[in-house]
């Protein structure tokens, strides 16, 4: 019998997503448009097309096949015969940890390069320590509130903070983290080699000045670093990136705030908390531009209005000079609009929470004909590299924020997980817009799936309704109970056929409340079933259970995802 190949088919598509600078969704773009979607029961509507033209299956045989995806090679060196791994990754971040481990899960032998230190920048200079300093914020928060310790029948002293102690914490949290990673590698036979890596052509990598090592399938998940507008002078003791804040060296009493996204949010958490007041620049024309606007207005009443913030929207800050010869930091702001000088701004520090930009420089791409775009390494659906003529890069993956399609710790997790699951015969497309995110405030905010602007878009386009239904904390017992009810659940649905487009909370734990729904949209399932589901009472994710129970859909008979769609 002849053996045969399904491919998907491909067209080119340009990027027309223009999001918020340090938003997870900063950059979903598609460098190719897939025609034939079969896999993991994800909405095909996610892509925006819905002809059955585009759903044709192209058959090849897998000679044909062969010679379609090895055309990159030439020019580029030969692959050679036999390897020292199935499969090896470049950079030891959670995303490069989360391959490892399921790499060695279905019996491949595999290595791990890294050039810094194991955990990348979340462990070891963003998600972790930060919590660990957020959840000093929160103690403090409940010490400081007479008014709430007092309803709770509570009487406590002046609450007060030992600095060092808490950047302490901060960084033993890291180091713990980091050894944990390391020796759960170690533990399963992942050989760690040190370096810095770079690709040396097909199925080649060289680490450090002279190790060449060969592997049949290789991932790049080197991750990103801060980035630092033009025209900003960062010493790292007056102007800093969230890497220096993490390690509070100090805490200024004035700071200024560039960027209102999750970065920034979480900072003026942190500041405040500690006693700074804050000021926030942000470039567009309101605070906390990637949030949804419902949920981004309750935040700003809770989160800004109430605390020792103020604010400039619709500027930019075209020159930061640090603080030096005992002058304070002056900051040059200008209109985003007009680009005429708005103000001048001086203050104890400065800190640069714009976002981040992709680790991808000396990766040896040239070696194999890739260009990267704005930084980030071109991959498809699959988290396949694109070189520069269009084509499939053999053997090559991109993961996590190099390749920018989301940049959060447990997307590049994912997207390492489903490469290994294709590498090992099953093919996987991972849905993005399953995949939650939150902003570790308090209250919290988290989300998944589309914000309402973007869902109404998606319907006027596609031809559908969109209903929203809402819930409060102040109905939910646990909350109460708390004396914590601030807070809202928003849910963004078509009540046609029940299907969830997105899912928005603020309040308490609203991070952890959030993979009930983000679970519902990976698995495809409709409100009509989840509203059957049973919640312990009296407990928080009740105010899913309402939110869902309260929502009107017209179809009352389940139907699964009928076609599936990649993000």
């Amino acid at each position: 019998m002849q053996s045969s190949l399904s491919l998907s088919l491909t067209i080119p598509r340009p990027n027309h997503a223009a999001l918020a600078r340090d938003s997870p969704f900063a950059k979903i773009s598609h460098f190719t448009k897939p025609i034939n979607l079969r896999f993991c029961g994800l909405r095909r509507e996610a892509l925006g097309f819905s002809s059955p033209l585009l759903t044709r299956r192209v058959h090849l045989h897998s000679s044909r096949a062969t010679q379609l995806v090895s055309a990159s090679l030439s020019n580029n060196g030969s692959a050679p015969k036999s390897f020292d791994y199935d499969l090896l990754i470049i950079g030891a971040g959670v995303g490069g940890h989360g391959a490892a481990l399921h790499a060695v899960e279905k019996g491949l032998k595999t290595a791990i390069v890294e050039g810094d230190v194991v955990g990348g920048t979340c462990v070891n200079r963003g998600c972790v320590p930060s919590k660990a300093l957020l959840a000093v914020s929160g103690r403090m928060r409940e010490l400081q509130n007479e008014h709430h310790l007092k309803a709770l029948g509570l009487q406590v002293s002046a609450a007060g903070y030992d600095r060092q102690g808490v950047a302490d914490h901060a960084n033993n949290l890291a180091s713990k983290i980091r050894n944990n990673l390391t020796n759960s590698m170690k533990a399963i036979g992942v050989d760690i080699l040190t370096g810095f890596g770079s690709v040396l052509g097909p199925q080649k990598v060289k680490v450090g000045s002279d190790k060449v090592v060969t592997a049949k399938n290789i991932i790049i998940a080197t991750g990103s670093v801060p980035f630092v507008p033009k025209g900003i002078e960062v010493d790292g003791k007056t102007v800093i990136t969230s890497d220096h804040a993490l390690k509070l060296e100090s805490v200024p009493d004035w700071i200024a705030i560039v960027g209102s996204g999750y970065i920034g949010l979480e900072f003026s958490d942190v500041y405040t908390a500690l006693g700074s007041e804050v000021t926030f620049i942000e470039a567009l024309d309101q605070l906390m531009p990637g949030f949804d606007p419902e949920i981004g207005k309750l935040a700003q009443r809770v989160l800004i209005n109430p605390r020792k913030i103020d604010y400039h929207t619709g500027v930019f800050a075209t020159k930061i000079t640090p603080a030096k010869d005992g002058k304070p930091v002056i900051i040059e702001l200008i209109d985003a609009k007009t680009k005429e000088p708005k103000d001048t701004l001086e203050v104890d520090a400065a800190l640069i929470a714009t976002g981040r930009a992709p680790f991808t420089q000396g990766l040896g791409l040239e070696n194999i004909n890739v260009a990267t775009q704005r930084g980030f390494v071109p991959v498809d659906e699959r988290m396949r590299v694109i070189d520069a003529d269009g084509k499939l890069v053999p053997h090559l993956y991109c993961i996590g924020d190099a390749n920018g399609k989301m940049m959060l710790a447990h997307a590049a997790s994912a997207q390492g997980i489903s490469v290994v699951e294709q590498v090992t015969g099953r093919d996987h497309v991972l849905n993005h817009l399953s995949i939650p995110a939150a902003c570790f405030t308090h209250p919290e905010i988290s989300m998944v799936g589309l914000t309402e602007p973007q869902a109404r878009e998606k319907a006027e386009k596609e031809g559908f309704e969109v209903s929203i239904a809402k819930t409060s904390f102040k109905a939910n017992t646990k909350a109460l109970a708390e004396n914590e009810g601030e807070g809202i659940a928003k849910l963004i649905y078509r009540p046609d056929n029940g299907e969830i487009l997105g899912v928005h909370i603020f309040g308490l734990h609203a991070a952890d409340l959030i993979h009930e729904a983000s679970n519902a949209i990976a698995l495809g399932t409709r409100i009509q079933d989840i509203k059957l589901a049973v919640h312990a009472h009296p407990t928080l994710s009740e105010v899913l259970d309402e939110l869902f129970k309260s929502a009107k859909v017209k179809a009352h008979v389940s139907s699964p995802v009928s076609e599936p769609v990649a993000v």
